[in-house]
């Protein structure tokens, strides 16, 4: 019988392989040394990546997923360690990202002693995962990473939390592969209902001003196509989130842009102007609905979505049509009649060429001798054929690679949509040159978000990840001082950087670099990055007061965007 059995740790690593897991990131640590010790003689099966630091696990992980659909694992020791990872666990949540975090913890013995880096991970993570456990016993082990897996990708994805107490870790169990597919009073993927269906589809059909919103759930439930053959059979012009935007190529007839704040005019002024609304997979978060008050109050609205409570959250809908967009929208297709709105479609246009005029043009072809954010997109966009894996930190870079990048691929898009991290978009982009190394990864950050988790430049020297970093570098902190300029008198409180010499930091990491100030050499240094096998690190030294625009104003409705500030 002795023969038979293994520890806990090693039961750990047989069910991860078990669960088709490839690749982790972590940091290893008192609590997780036998874990870590286990995983020295899997060393062939499981690739595990040494971040340098926790937050930089997580957001690795969720960079792998958001760019390969799978879930992504993160493997940290206890205390600082385990509390390191609630920023990316809480990025998770909110953005719906399927990763498993597998924290040490002291023996249950120590529980509640205040024992050395002991800490409540199970009680701090658990209103921002989707399960939260402690597993206290080696026996438990292949149970509980079958259900952490299965909880972390069905239904709307999302992070899981396994705390796992070092006694289990030591104790010997005799292993069994475990599978779960059922756990009672959660159900993962709501019925679809076929009188929701019917009744989309009559909306949709008598509709004259049509406009559907796409979110990041068309991706996350692989309906990319079904979203194709329902927009182009009806003849709906589509408006896309933050997080939705590779949901539908850049270039497709029907895109008419992005929503929210820094989104495109036409389909933000139209949202107040169409007849029927129609939300598939996105969540009416506060950045692309302005003031509740008067958004959208003209039209009826319907709202494909998984999850119930995203149903009349923040806005009122007048039909939910519940379960997996994938088999609702292809559901609703088949009842639609085929349909032409020329003169609605029409009705973007002038939206449209007003904002070229007075935002597109001006950025992407800039009257001064500095660089803009927008052209330093567009034309490294532009070098890669659209077809890149774009990552971004927070702020005006964020905004500006959203608006000005160009997608072809699907899951083609990994940034901090509602958490809003800034130092999510070097550790991400490490993370998903893992998930698709089939695929350019770039990265587009500003000199803040850089510099909040700049020491994962050891992560990429050491696995020499093949990132293309672009620093987008104005010296300040930009989106604040944006909002400085426009609502508080230019009183630039604590936003002005003072940087560091970003050549010399990528040379003692042995990163390629690359630093542009003139606009005669931005395409060749942009080539030289492509060209460059491994990770390149681009500086473009960008104008410091540059503007994100167009903007709804904090609290504003979203058919009164300001063009210039």
């Amino acid at each position: 019988m002795t023969d038979n059995m293994i520890t806990g740790a090693e039961a750990l690593m047989r069910s991860l392989e078990h669960e088709g897991v490839k690749t982790l990131f972590g940091y290893p640590g008192g609590s997780i040394m036998p874990v870590f010790d286990a995983l020295y003689d899997h060393r062939d099966t499981l690739n595990h990546i040494l971040v340098r630091h926790e937050q930089g696990a997580t957001h690795a992980a969720q960079g792998f997923a958001r760019s390969s659909g799978k879930v992504g694992v993160c493997l940290v020791t206890s205390g600082p360690g385990a509390t390191n990872t609630i920023t990316g666990i809480a990025d998770a949540m909110i953005d719906s990202t399927p990763i498993v975090v597998i924290a040490g913890q002291v023996g249950t013995g120590f529980l509640g002693t205040d024992a050395f880096q002991e800490v409540d991970l199970v009680g701090i993570t658990q209103p921002i995962t989707k399960w939260s456990y402690q597993i206290r016993r080696a026996e438990d082990v292949a149970w509980a990473v079958a259900r952490a897996f299965y909880i972390a990708q069905s239904g709307r994805p999302g992070p899981v939390v396994l705390d796992f107490a070092k006694n289990a870790q030591v104790e010997k169990v005799a292993y069994t592969p475990a599978k779960v597919d059922f756990v009672r009073s959660y159900l993962p993927v709501p019925e679809m209902n076929m009188e929701a269906i019917k009744q989309a589809a009559q909306l949709i059909n008598e509709a004259e001003r049509p406009l559907v919103l796409a979110g990041q759930g068309v991706e996350l439930g692989n309906a990319q196509a079904e979203l194709r053959a329902f927009i182009e059979k009806a003849d709906l012009p589509v408006g896309r989130t933050l997080l939705g935007l590779s949901a539908l190529p850049t270039d497709h007839p029907l895109n008419k842009g992005m929503l929210g704040m820094h989104g495109n005019l036409g389909p933000n002024v139209n949202t107040n102007n169409c007849d029927v609304l129609i939300a598939v997979g996105m969540r009416f978060d506060d950045r692309v609905t302005g003031n509740l008050a008067t958004y959208a109050k003209q039209a009826k609205i319907i709202h494909f979505d998984i999850d119930p409570a995203e149903i009349d959250k923040n806005v009122k809908t007048d039909l939910a049509v519940l379960g997996d967009c994938k088999q609702t929208l292809a559901a609703v297709t088949e009842l639609l009649k085929p349909a032409t709105h020329k003169a609605w479609i029409e009705s973007f246009t002038p939206y449209e060429q007003q904002e070229k005029t007075a935002v597109i043009d001006r950025e992407l072809h800039p009257e001064g001798d500095e660089l803009s954010m927008g052209e330093v997109v567009r034309a490294v966009s532009e070098a890669i054929r659209n077809e890149a894996i774009l990552v971004t930190d927070v702020g005006q870079n964020q905004m500006m690679s959203a608006r000005y990048f160009k997608f072809s691929k699907e899951r083609s898009i990994v940034t901090s949509g509602g958490l809003g991290t800034m130092g999510f978009g070097l550790p991400a982009a490490i993370g998903a040159t893992f998930g698709r190394p089939d695929r350019t990864v770039c990265v587009f950050m500003g000199d803040g978000g850089l510099q909040m988790n700049i020491q994962e430049f050891g992560t990429i020297m050491e696995q020499q990840a093949p990132v293309k970093m672009i620093l987008m570098n104005n010296n300040y902190l930009g989106n604040v001082r944006q909002w400085q300029a426009m609502f508080f008198g230019r009183r630039y409180s604590f936003t002005p950087m003072m940087n560091p010499d970003y050549m010399q930091i990528a040379a003692a990491y042995n990163i390629p670099s690359r630093r542009v100030i003139k606009r005669e050499e931005l395409a060749d240094a942009i080539n030289e990055m492509l060209a460059t096998d491994g990770p390149f690190l681009l500086e473009a030294c960008i104008m410091e007061e540059g503007n994100v625009l167009p903007m709804t104003p904090p609290g504003g409705s979203v058919n009164q965007m300001l063009l210039e500030c």
